[in-house]
């Protein structure tokens, strides 16, 4: 947070200058702000909370603010305090902070510089997945988008370019992020299992990118994303883990088609990821993770939408059925626990155009994607098992 704050303080010298030039800086300015709560009930295993009990631990509050000062720069950057679960107990961050810098501007296209924190330009939605509204249900399809590690891939406090290029055959979109990644205690609990003593920090740059294509009307919409990063373990005295360091690669295809009352989406993601120097009691190695969903959404009526989804992710897409994992772990990890195969029903209705209430039901068999955090014990996890969720939310 700090490090966001010296650049933009840096960026924000350029507005003395600017507002001489066009006057009337506080006419742009725009706020704006969501408020989200769920309720979430669970046959088994914990999601989001102690959910077998009803849980209530799944809330979202944000303010947004945009300045454009000058036609070629807008300032804008989001608070948001959210609570999830064991994962992220009552936390108050920046979302993003971020200058945006339009340094060229035509009808065939436009390029410029964004330099902050910036949101990574990641799939379908993970520029959006904080807002209630924009994401396509209450939960995004965990089989690619992990919420174990949201910061992780959320956002990056660096540098981005883009260009976007406009034709009559439909629009091309790219865009390049350099920076530090956002790791926190999800991070170790998802990558090494559990809570070592010590902690984990950035090894090198965090990387970003995306490339989109756009048919007119954006009817079509195609890209291919990724990132890639790595980060160090850096052990107290005395701890059976060693200072190692695990590299992750992180690749999403995407496709969706709008029509006037439904939309297709899907989306296959690869992850590889390897592991090196942590000891004997954390071999080296290297495993691919793998996911996909299809996803359908049609507007019953203009404000209330029905969506079905099914997904499937792997935590070794050469060990599908977990087997190979759970014999190399002597029966510790069960195989269910290395794959998630999940239906999705769920019913949004647009109550006005500042509430929206939502109902969500999935079916599990496979319990991949939960967090370690919430479910430190692979003896209580239940293979097949229900997610029940409503939520209700409000915006500004």
């Amino acid at each position: 947070m700090g490090r966001v704050a010296r650049i933009i303080a840096c960026t924000a010298t350029l507005v003395p200058a600017v507002v001489v030039a066009d006057g009337n800086l506080w006419d742009s300015l725009q706020l704006h702000g969501f408020a989200s709560q769920a309720v979430i009930r669970t046959s088994d295993n914990n999601f989001f909370g102690e959910s077998p009990k009803t849980s209530f631990d799944f809330t979202e509050v944000g303010i947004n603010a945009s300045l454009r000062p000058f036609s070629k720069l807008l300032l804008s950057g989001q608070a948001l305090y959210r609570r999830a679960g064991d994962m992220y107990p009552n936390t108050l961050s920046v979302d993003y902070a971020l200058a945006d810098i339009t340094a060229l501007s035509l009808d065939q296209g436009r390029a410029g510089l964004r330099i902050g924190r910036i949101k990574n330009p990641l799939g379908l939605y993970n520029e959006t997945r904080d807002m209630p509204f924009t994401r396509p249900s209450i939960f995004l399809p965990q089989v690619v988008y992990y919420e174990r590690v949201r910061n992780l891939v959320l956002a990056s406090d660096g540098v981005s370019v883009y260009a976007d290029w406009f034709s009559d055959f439909g629009d091309l979109s790219l865009t390049l992020v350099g920076g530090q990644p956002q790791i926190d205690g999800n991070v170790e609990w998802s990558f090494l299992g559990t809570d070592w003593p010590g902690h984990v920090e950035p090894n090198e740059t965090f990387w970003a990118g995306s490339l989109w294509y756009n048919t007119a009307g954006e009817r079509v919409k195609v890209g291919l994303s990724g990132a890639t990063s790595s980060f160090k373990f850096d052990p107290n005295p005395g701890s059976t883990l060693k200072a190692g360091t695990t590299a992750f690669d992180y690749w999403i295809a995407s496709f969706q088609y709008n029509a006037e009352d439904w939309t297709f989406s899907t989306e296959y993601v690869r992850e590889p990821v390897q592991w090196e120097d942590y000891g004997v009691f954390f071999p080296d190695q290297k495993v691919t993770a793998e996911g996909y969903y299809f996803q359908g959404a049609y507007h019953i009526r203009p404000n209330v939408q029905l969506l079905l989804r099914y997904g499937e992710g792997f935590a070794n897409r050469y060990d599908r059925d977990g087997t190979g994992s759970s014999a190399a772990s002597g029966g510790f990890i069960p195989p269910f626990s290395r794959y998630s195969k999940i239906w999705t029903a769920s019913l949004r209705w647009d109550i006005n155009r500042h509430l929206m209430a939502r109902a969500e039901y999935q079916r599990h068999d496979g319990t991949f994607f939960l967090s370690n955090r919430e479910n430190p014990d692979f003896g209580d996890l239940v293979r097949e098992w229900d997610v029940f969720a409503l939520q209700l939310s409000v915006r500004f």
